[in-house]
């Protein structure tokens, strides 16, 4: 479970089923926090977590008053970074095995970590492992969700930035025509799409050491993309063109959003290497040489973006080859 507008509803549904069903058990409440306690993040959600579980076994025990049914509470994913409804349904599946349970309820808004919906996939990963898995039939409440915002002072501002800083790294920031025409092409793009751009308002930067690892990361990535274009141009050059384009599929250790997003893109940007779909934490990429598919199953762009979004905790975890994540879609396991 997670803090939601229908927790309470969850909760009585779970006791009313216990109570009818045999009156006796335990009622596992248990949460899952996407950042390990080394960290500021990890802390502060473990915190959080322990006092939704003390609010939802409070109710849980009013509704219980009169049972044999005794109330548990866990928090799950303490020492670890959960990236996403794979290693969710990993700890999950560990508890369900630990305390011997075979029925796993969700609240149907079950949204752990960020604003990335995750419980139908992590539905899906659970009922591959064997799980009986079911959504509380909760009343939820209404929404009227707005499909644009406003075109606030704030937004236009952040994208001007954005678009201009982009502008003058494809093109020359020394020279007075590209000045010129970037703050042109910004403007446009940040007074016609600032209103589309931003699902929420920027605000001010909530960890400005993410900024300066980012700062760190794109040089790196300059450097991938350098040395990829130069094994490139080795394999065009040579008479017998040693190309072998492969599909390859990798469940990568991100989450989706804005992680998700830097990853894939950085992928595309590297030659000889492009994702073609990215969904649920599995990127489809097409590979063109076998240095360029070594490359992405060594993980090196993945442990440089989990870096930037997580910390050097997180950058340490294996890579996806050792972890047993990537295939080759069409040819060989790996």
């Amino acid at each position: 479970m997670s803090e939601s507008v229908t927790l309470r509803q969850t909760i009585a549904h779970a006791t009313r089923t216990l109570r009818e069903d045999d009156g006796a058990g335990t009622l596992h409440l248990v949460t899952a926090v996407p950042y390990d306690a080394g960290v500021p993040e990890g802390r502060r959600a473990i915190s959080a977590s322990e006092t939704l579980l003390d609010r939802a076994a409070s109710w849980a025990r009013e509704d219980l008053a009169d049972s044999n049914v005794s109330v548990a509470t866990a928090v799950l994913g303490r020492d670890e970074y959960l990236f996403g409804p794979r290693d969710y349904a990993r700890v999950l599946e560990e508890y369900a095995d630990e305390h011997d349970i075979e029925r796993l309820m969700f609240d149907p808004e079950y949204q752990p970590g960020g604003t990335v919906p995750i419980l139908q996939p992590l539905e899906r990963e659970l009922e591959a492992e064997g799980l009986a898995c079911e959504e509380a039939p909760v009343d939820r409440p209404a929404r009227h969700e707005r499909l644009v915002g406003k075109a606030t002072f704030d937004r236009v501002f952040a994208l001007f930035w954005i678009s201009y800083g982009f502008y003058l790294v494809l093109g020359d920031p020394t020279y007075w025509f590209d000045l010129v025409t970037g703050a042109a092409v910004a403007g446009i793009v940040s007074l016609t799409l600032a209103q589309i751009t931003f699902s929420t308002p920027p605000r001010r930067i909530q960890s400005p050491i993410r900024v300066v690892r980012f700062s760190l990361y794109v040089p790196y990535l300059i450097y991938e993309i350098v040395k990829a274009n130069l094994l490139i141009s080795v394999v065009i050059l040579r008479p017998s063109m040693p190309i072998d384009p492969k599909l390859t599929r990798v469940r990568a250790r991100v989450r989706s959003g804005l992680p998700m997003l830097a990853l894939a893109n950085s992928i595309t940007l590297t030659p000889g290497t492009l994702t073609v779909r990215a969904n649920d934490q599995r990127l489809i990429v097409h590979t063109l040489i076998p240095d360029a598919r070594e490359d992405l199953f060594g993980g090196r762009l993945e442990r440089a973006v989990r870096f930037v979004f997580y910390g050097r905790d997180a950058a340490r975890i294996p890579t996806p080859e050792e972890r047993g994540d990537t295939d080759v879609l069409g040819g060989d396991e790996r």
